[in-house]
């Protein structure tokens, strides 16, 4: 029987976020140095070939930070590549192997197991607090004019229920100025995103969960590592469904798209009501977005990323349960792929991460083609 993680999850701390619960690791000494699995279940979207791919972008950080000094070190960039949908009912072991410890760079990779079968890889590396010195060449792409986007909502957009789970993060899209008009490479999509509620100040310690038998429950450090996670786990969102809305595809506006993702759906006659509220609010949005659009008459087939790159800018300079606003555009497509450009900011403007994301966007063939 499968099970969706390694060691009964333990019980949640109310002083946490979601996001802080939904990342947690548990280290598995027993089974060797610097292996790590998840605490609990993992988030599978609806209608999607495995695991939302921000879980293991975010739990590879996650493991990797505990190897380091995290008072001295934080982390840069990160290169990664999903070599494997992940199965929301198998745990997921974490293998970290420590490559260099450097006087200013620290490099570590990451492997994402299933059943011994390597699903996601990654290599991080880390920079030594001011180790760039006192001069520094700096300058930064501005964050977009506020007459050009709506401001993010003041209080819970009420927008963070999904049809399996209520996510850890919430997101609201702005809308597309001139968008139908442009040709898919100019066009640009913004949306605000925030983890929920409010990440704790500290992580836990031992002694705030007994059942735990000593095994420490999160990431090390202070703070900020926590957040770096939740901004990795939030990049992934909306991403590679760039080159889709780039070029007016609309996955879920068509119903038999809806119904024919419900028809293979097993859960419960209850979670099949709250999959299909979900899947009729991304068809609204949809809709919403392309307006006033010739409806396009292809459709997508399969839309699965295949790398994803994160760097850090400016990592200790942000909440991630603020708002950060994120701006997305696709400068190319073509031979069944798609590459996508991301930039997040904090509300204050400060530009922390700059993304790229490559997917599998392939239409829907005469002829099957297998991935």
């Amino acid at each position: 029987m499968s099970r969706a993680t390694l060691i009964k999850p333990p019980s949640t701390l109310p002083h946490h976020s979601p996001i802080e619960n939904a990342l947690q690791l548990l280290p598995l000494a027993d089974i060797g140095p610097d292996i790590f699995t998840n605490a609990r279940p993992l988030w599978h979207p609806p209608g999607a070939r495995g695991i939302f791919g921000g879980v293991a972008i975010a739990q590879c950080l996650s493991a990797a930070q505990f190897t380091i000094p995290a008072q001295e070190y934080t982390v840069h960039s990160m290169h990664c590549y999903f070599v494997l949908a992940g199965n929301g009912e198998i745990p997921i072991l974490y293998h970290v192997e420590r490559v260099r410890d450097g006087k200013s760079f620290i490099t570590r990779t990451v492997q994402a197991r299933q059943r011994g079968r390597c699903i996601f890889t990654t290599t991080i590396s880390f920079m030594r607090t001011g180790a760039g010195g006192e001069r520094t060449v700096d300058h930064q792409t501005p964050m977009p004019s506020r007459s050009d986007i709506a401001p993010p909502p003041d209080g819970e957009t009420g927008l963070a229920k999904l049809a399996d789970a209520d996510t850890p993060f919430e997101q609201v899209r702005c809308a597309v100025k001139q968008g139908n008009s442009l040709p898919p490479q100019d066009k640009v999509l913004r949306q605000w995103i925030r983890a929920r509620g409010r990440i704790s100040d500290c992580p836990p310690n031992v002694r705030e969960d007994e059942s735990m038998r000593g095994q420490r429950l999160n990431m090390p450090g202070d703070n900020h590592q926590a957040h770096l996670s939740a901004m990795a786990y939030m990049s992934d969102s909306y991403f590679v469904g760039t080159v889709a809305r780039a070029h007016n595809l609309m996955r879920f506006a068509n119903r038999r798209n809806i119904e024919r993702t419900l028809k293979g759906f097993s859960g419960s006659e209850e979670e099949k009501k709250m999959m299909r509220e979900y899947l009729e609010r991304i068809a609204r949005e949809e809709a919403e977005e392309n307006e006033g659009v010739k409806p396009d008459d292809r459709r997508i087939g399969m839309m699965v990323s295949l790398d994803h790159s994160i760097w850090f800018h400016n990592p200790r300079a942000f909440r991630a349960d603020e708002w950060l606003l994120t701006e997305m555009n696709t400068p190319w497509a073509g031979d069944g792929r798609g590459l996508v450009m991301q930039r997040i900011w904090a509300k204050d403007g400060t530009l922390i991460a700059t993304c790229t994301q490559e997917g599998c966007v392939r239409l829907q063939q005469e002829k099957e083609i297998k991935l």
